[in-house]
């Protein structure tokens, strides 16, 4: 090219400029630099433009490396020549440059940098214009592949963080928004970058960082989670000094924007640290922020914590290494505190915003101040944390035993609080879920669940009407014992392992007298009379045996009120699906005539070998605590003649066994007793105690009962075996 297309360049600059020996190019950017200082002296600033389009164009865009080297520096020289006076050039000086940045040879982006890094470091504050064009080279430059090129972004970097902490007038808002577009980035490089910068502004007392937040968490986080220690804890303790500052200036922190992002890294099971450092963020925004600005993010959050309630057994003994150990215990201490914290945002209060109430009506009873829209925005989604609480319930053996425990203490959290509200979503939701959890592995979780279930059906529900409560409360409870009967039905394990457990406990949370009053109304008339039979089997043993039935063994006993010879009434129809524990029933209740006549018709039943077991237990029962008043009835001759014949009725029913003997031993125990005709009329001539005998017990009609179930037993024992044979013989077939 003929010298004038360089001008003000001369012929021997150019050669130099694009020689590929440094020194050459060095000694062009002299020239220049004397060319420019000039030129700047006597202000022509036609050949300064004319020299910068030179270089910033024909070189740096030339398709010789060389040339875009000389361009460079010569644009750097340039800079050093005006100094402060470079303001009105520095878009023209930058711009070249930064688009080397992307240069395919690595020498040509080092230049670049070092070319940049002297624009800077003359101009100062004039460079900030640039700032973001700037910022995302750096960004990209600290991912270079090329060593020499990475160290020379790093002294540019650092350069320009001086810069823009000494800038009054810095655009922060800019920044951040750069920062959050970039800090999504994987590159371990890019990462240390932009956590470099947002270490740097955090520090800057000017910059307050905590505004800006909500805009840098989410990014926070998947940088927290980066392999490289260095920058682990770089991002660690950035967001430690964030969380400090929150906590000294809460006032200033917009808590509701940032909560969903906590919730989601709060779930990350891959990264305990993230999970920690989630969770304790959520723990201190539960005690720093405004109660009812979170309380609409209650489901979120319990979809986080709960998942972390696991004892340290369920991590198993594989862990990678003892701080990860330390990690997950720490995970699970902080979500159970945040799960208390977050439990006790929900108050009273929550009760009066019931579906369907008015504004107007929902903040009768708050301050006048307070705003209804407020009430409305700011109140329990409690739809959402019950098919959170329910749906936890549901994954069974898949959810821990300490998770199901929290889940069933927020029940009865809610119920407590809210319980206008909850009814509402009790019989579709709830009710199948904690049905469901009564056959959980864990006794501790049964009990609770039995807590729970015990607090809804004892507790009135709210209402305006009584007679309401009384009906809806008996209602679900009827529905309830029904349901509880189906499970036995439906799975034996369940009844076989747990029933006596969770009818104890029923009675010890409730009222004994409710329970088997309505099982026994339920059973009465149950189709599968096998069932039938087993269940009052177990309420009998329990009834005999626990400590739990002990006042309702003593109403049982003594029969002093219409209402406890209901009770035996209503349980002695039921009883006769088992001939024992109906004879059982009678000498608990000292009705020990009836007992006696119950006997005479055992020699009509078939004595299956299942029977006569029945008849050792109960013979060993008798040997109990519990029938020491039993025993001392014998002491009583004269008055307890009917005792004494169904003792000796168990005796020839038995076959010579162990029971046998013990029961014969007993019976010689009785003083002065003599089978005569003298006895047997002196019993007729006396008024014996034999039976209570209220005026609203027919013993005939009871008597009938059992005939009557026992023939319904017999036809279904036999329809069974008939069906059995037939089936017996198509399999053959």
């Amino acid at each position: 090219m003929a010298d004038k297309d360089y001008s003000p360049l001369s012929s021997a600059c150019v050669r130099a400029l694009n020689d590929k020996l440094y020194d050459k190019r060095k000694a062009a950017a002299l020239e220049i630099e004397k060319m420019a200082r000039d030129f700047n002296n006597i202000k022509n600033e036609t050949q300064l433009k004319k020299l910068l389009k030179v270089l910033g164009q024909d070189f740096t865009l030339s398709n010789n490396p060389n040339s875009r080297k000389g361009g460079l520096i010569g644009l750097a020289a340039m800079a050093i020549a005006l100094g402060k006076e470079s303001q009105p050039y520095i878009e023209e000086m930058l711009r070249p440059m930064l688009s080397c940045f992307s240069d395919q040879d690595s020498r040509v982006r080092y230049y670049a940098c070092e070319a940049l890094y002297n624009v800077v470091k003359v101009s100062r504050c004039d460079v900030l214009p640039l700032f973001n064009e700037v910022f995302d080279s750096l960004c990209k430059l600290a991912a270079d592949p090329d060593q020499n090129v990475k160290s020379g972004a790093e002294l540019l970097d650092r350069l320009m963080k001086d810069i823009v902490t000494e800038s009054p007038t810095f655009n922060l808002i800019e920044l951040i928004d750069l920062i959050r577009d970039r800090i999504h980035g994987t590159n371990q490089f890019s990462r240390q970058f932009i956590i470099s910068w947002i270490a740097l502004l955090d520090s800057v007392p000017d910059f307050d960082m905590i505004v800006f937040l909500p805009k840098l968490l989410d990014g926070l986080f998947h940088i927290l989670s980066d392999p490289t220690p260095e920058i682990n804890r770089t991002t660690e303790n950035v967001m430690a000094e964030f969380l400090f500052k929150i906590i000294q200036n809460p006032s200033k922190v917009d808590f509701p924007s940032m909560i969903n992002i906590l919730t989601i890294h709060s779930q990350v099971k891959d990264e305990p640290l993230v999970q920690y450092t989630a969770l304790t963020w959520l723990k201190e925004f539960i005690n720093l922020a405004n109660s009812r600005d979170l309380l609409p993010f209650s489901a979120s959050i319990l979809t986080a914590i709960l998942p972390c309630l696991t004892s340290t057994s369920d991590y198993g003994d594989d862990f990678e290494d003892k701080n990860k150990s330390t990690t997950n215990i720490n995970i699970r201490e902080v979500a159970k505190v945040l799960n208390y914290s977050l439990m006790q945002l929900v108050t009273l209060q929550d009760n009066q915003h019931e579906d369907g109430l008015s504004p107007t009506h929902a903040i009768n009873n708050e301050s006048h101040n307070t705003n209804v829209s407020d009430l409305v925005q700011n109140s329990l989604d409690l739809t959402s944390v019950l098919e959170i609480l329910v749906r936890e319930l549901k994954l069974g053996e898949n959810a821990s035993t300490l998770s199901k425990l929290a889940v069933l203490r927020w029940i009865l959290h809610l119920y407590s609080k809210v319980p206008q509200k909850i009814v509402t979503h009790l019989e579709s939701e709830l009710f199948p879920g904690l049905l469901k959890t009564l056959s959980d592995k864990s006794d501790e979780v049964v009990l609770m669940d039995l807590k729970v279930l015990a607090q809804i059906f004892s507790a009135p529900t709210v209402s305006s009407n009584s007679v309401n409560n009384i009906m809806d409360n008996t209602s679900y409870f009827n529905k309830f014992m029904r349901e509880l009967l189906k499970l036995f039905h439906k799975n034996s394990s369940v009844l076989e392992e747990r029933g006596s457990f969770i009818i104890r406990q029923l009675c010890q949370l409730m009222t004994a007298e409710d329970i088997y009053r309505s099982m026994s109304e339920i059973l009465l008339n149950y189709e599968d009379l096998r069932f039938a039979y087993t269940i009052v089997q177990t309420l009998n043993t329990i009834l005999l045996t626990s400590s739990e039935l002990f006042e309702l063994r003593n109403q049982l006993k003594h029969l002093k009120t219409d209402e406890s010879c209901a009770l035996f009434c209503c349980l002695y129809r039921t009883w006769c699906h088992s001939p024992i524990a109906t004879v059982s029933l009678c000498f608990l209740t000292k009705n020990y005539k009836h007992a006696s006549d119950l006997l005479l018709l055992f020699g009509d039943l078939n004595l299956t070998l299942e029977f006569l077991t029945e008849l050792d237990q109960m013979v060993q029962l008798l040997e109990s605590p519990i029938f020491a008043y039993l025993r001392l009835d014998l002491l009583d001759v004269e008055n307890n003649w009917d005792l004494i014949k169904s003792l000796y009725g168990l005796l020839m029913l038995l076959p010579q066994s162990d029971a046998f003997d013990l029961l014969r031993k007993r019976l010689q125990c009785v003083p002065n007793f003599r089978l005569t005709s003298s006895s047997s009329d002196s019993q007729k001539k006396n008024k014996t105690k034999s039976s209570p005998m209220q005026p609203n017990m027919d013993f005939k009609e009871l008597l009938r009962h059992f005939h009557l179930v026992q023939q319904k037993h017999q036809n279904w024992s036999r329809n069974s075996e008939t069906l059995n044979r037939i089936n017996d013989r198509s399999y053959n077939v």
